[in-house]
């Protein structure tokens, strides 16, 4: 194969942005790809994730609709119809990322890639010469140590799962184990949580924390915090899990989500220069140069903030910066973020604790209320919203939500912190009414 100018080992996000990006700008590029193209979110992550997250609505929806005058037979959920339907939707974005790259004039190369010398990266017995490397190889879920952790699964295998599990354990608190335990709890399965810290999201804001803890308990999910999985043994066609505590569990299937690792094992860096950090992710300066300049590394893989659009920002400045003009740069500040946990939380900004260690004297707007819709549907649950304001400057630093759509309604106040917006602002803007999102410009007096 002829030299290029840019190889790109990884077809998830960022990889294929840089990849196209770069074959627009008139570069030759080349892309290595071992499975099926767009990564971990297009294949187990954010994509079949929301899927199933709306599968899971409508089992909650159906009886809601009791309060708006719906009567009939409750609907029968039936779980292979989910998981097919959803093969074939991802199999159809598999061939749109296919053919962006094809179009784009991007060499697709099917196998794993070894970097053989600093320039030269060889797949399936083709070496090909570079004259700049991209990794973008994401992450994987990381499996941790213990008597029988063969019989666990990660969030990789949950979506194919077989036979649907009517009792599930879920390890861990963060936000991939928050959304399996109150997905799989909304498709019917009976779901308990452990989670050793004391209370789920580190991370977030502890208002947030709380009022999801709560929430997902209503939900169903037999949230146990300061508990940890010691042990797993497979008993009479089921599975026997001991906590640290010695206390036992059988359930069906065992869901281990305690955080994900870096990819960038096995593809030769260490040996032509690149340097990894203690968690084995790729060290990388503000433009993305490894400790080989003309090797880079985008994505989860630098382990820096692990969501796809900041991968693809991450490409974009890496493009940017071989083959533009060089000015484009990443701001890894606001960056908004929803958890699909039911309800959704969205957020951006800084949270409490954040705010008041940078600025000292804040004001805390916050609102707890029934949403409209629930005041005939039944359901008990209950949104929260929570706005973070510099007293100094009234300068807006951090928004978050607890409830339905929660992402949806944060994107937009995103671009007002981006903007700097102030309270002022907030204050002086009308809301739309009826709807959750106009609690965020109608708070007037902080709390205590």
């Amino acid at each position: 194969m002829e030299p290029v100018d840019l190889f790109v080992i990884g077809g998830g996000s960022g990889g294929v942005r840089a990849a196209r990006m770069a074959a627009q700008h008139g570069a030759r590029v080349a892309l290595a790809e071992s499975g099926a193209l767009g990564g971990t979110c297009v294949n187990l992550g954010c994509i079949p994730k929301k899927l199933y997250s709306y599968a899971a609505h409508y089992g909650e929806a159906f009886e809601e609709s009791h309060g708006f005058g719906w009567s009939g037979p409750a609907p029968a959920f039936d779980w292979a119809r989910l998981k097919r339907n959803r093969a074939i939707e991802i199999m159809r974005l598999n061939g749109v990322y296919e053919k962006l790259l094809v179009g784009a004039g991007v060499q697709l190369m099917r196998g794993s890639a070894t970097l053989r010398d600093p320039h030269t990266i060889e797949v399936g017995g083709e070496r090909v010469r570079a004259a700049h490397i991209l990794v973008a190889t994401g992450g994987a879920p990381h499996r941790p140590e213990f008597p029988g952790q063969e019989l666990a699964l990660t969030s990789n295998e949950m979506f194919d799962l077989e036979p649907f599990p009517r009792r599930l354990l879920v390890i861990g608190g963060g936000y991939i184990a928050c959304e399996f335990a109150t997905i799989f709890a909304g498709l019917g399965s009976r779901v308990t949580q452990l989670y050793r810290g004391a209370q789920v999201l580190r991370g977030f804001d502890d208002d947030v924390r709380a009022f999801v803890a709560a929430e997902m308990v209503k939900k169903g999910v037999d949230l146990r915090l300061n508990a940890n999985l010691a042990s797993l043994r497979r008993e009479l066609g089921s599975l026997k899990a001991t906590r640290e505590d010695g206390g036992t569990l059988e359930v069906d299937a065992v869901l281990v989500a305690t955080g994900r690792w870096p990819n960038a094992t096995g593809l030769g860096l260490e040996a032509v220069g690149v340097q990894l950090n203690e968690h084995g992710a790729i060290v990388v300066d503000e433009e993305f140069r490894t400790t080989v300049p003309h090797i880079l590394a985008v994505g989860d893989v630098i382990d820096r903030v692990q969501l796809t659009p900041v991968a693809l920002a991450e490409a974009m400045v890496v493009v940017d910066r071989l083959f533009g003009e060089g000015r484009r740069r990443i701001d890894y500040d606001n960056i908004p973020t929803a958890v699909f946990t039911h309800p959704n939380i969205g957020t951006v900004g800084l949270t409490e604790a954040q705010a008041r260690e940078r600025h000292g004297r804040l004001r805390i707007y916050r609102s707890e209320f029934r949403p409209l819709k629930h005041t005939l549907s039944g359901s008990t649950e209950r949104s929260l919203m929570k706005l973070v304001v510099d007293d100094a400057t009234d300068r807006v630093l951090g928004v978050h939500m607890v409830g339905a759509e929660a992402g949806e309604i944060v994107q937009g106040f995103a671009v007002a912190l981006k903007a700097g917006a102030t309270k002022a602002v907030f204050d002086a803007t009308i809301g739309i009414h009826p709807t959750a999102a106009e609690e965020f410009v109608t708070m007037r007096e902080p709390v205590a």
